[in-house]
């Protein structure tokens, strides 16, 4: 009898053990221990964002530098502005766009302003003064909020948008939620680079009007559930093992 409690003991030890490797196991975004941090966190945009492969884009075309949608904003003209074209277009893998008239244009690598400037030079060839603005329309941002799962796509809408809205837009930080710990990924120069983040003193207001770019990922660490999770691991496993070990000592017994 004592070997049996004994060897269902090993069994419940080991089973506890093997269990514990899958707790949180959910959790992503692992520092090790010692790993460098990036202190020159940027509190604004360094650069203008650049159009990239599968960024969605609008854009409306007028002639004579704009003068119709002046006309429209002040009255003088009672007619809706011509050569507004709404319709979004892909910038494809190999960086090209399918445009109106133009055909496939290379749109890969520029600014806003830099698109604007080459479609305007293009179209200047078929219409007089073409006064082009540019919209891209799948900027967005990527946030998790705490719970280690249970991620928010967040649209940009303006390009002002900064870490506080973006929170606050994924419905603030979970219960879970380490103010302490929040990564902001950003990818640039081809690198993603990894800038923690503390918002859980005073101290941290001087983060929350950093400025949010396209294509950041917003991080915000989870507080490890090491008991409930091994209990909810452990107890199905200890109530088998129990009530084997019931039937086998009643066996025992009968005999």
């Amino acid at each position: 009898m004592k070997l049996l409690i004994r060897i269902c003991v090993v069994c419940v030890a080991t089973l506890a053990l093997v269990s514990s490797c899958g707790v949180n196991s959910n959790l992503m975004f692992k520092e090790a221990k010692g790993a460098t941090q990036v202190d020159s966190i940027p509190l604004k945009p360094t650069e203008d964002y650049r159009i990239s492969q599968s960024d969605k884009f609008t854009f409306t075309l007028t002639t004579k530098n704009g003068q119709g949608i002046i006309e429209e904003m002040t009255g003088i003209s009672q007619k809706p502005v011509s050569g507004v074209d709404i319709t979004e277009y892909v910038v494809r893998q190999n960086g090209l766009s399918k445009l109106p008239i133009l055909g496939l244009v290379e749109v890969a690598g520029l600014t806003i302003s830099e698109c604007e400037d080459l479609l305007e030079e293009k179209y200047g060839e078929k219409f007089i003064d073409p006064f082009v603005q540019v919209t891209l329309t799948n900027q967005r941002v990527i946030v998790f909020p705490g719970n280690g799962s249970d991620a928010k796509v967040i649209p940009l809408e303006n390009s002002n948008t900064t870490l506080m809205e973006a929170l606050a837009k994924a419905g603030g930080i979970t219960e879970r939620g380490k103010a302490s710990s929040i990564k902001l990924m950003r990818k640039v120069n081809g690198e993603r680079l990894v800038y923690t983040l503390d918002l859980s003193t005073i101290e941290g207001l001087k983060y929350v009007d950093m400025i949010v770019q396209a294509n950041d990922y917003i991080y915000v660490e989870p507080t490890p559930e090491l008991a409930k999770e091994v209990a909810e691991d452990i107890v199905p496993i200890v109530s088998l093992i129990s009530s084997a070990v019931f039937i086998l000592s009643a066996i025992l017994l009968l005999k």
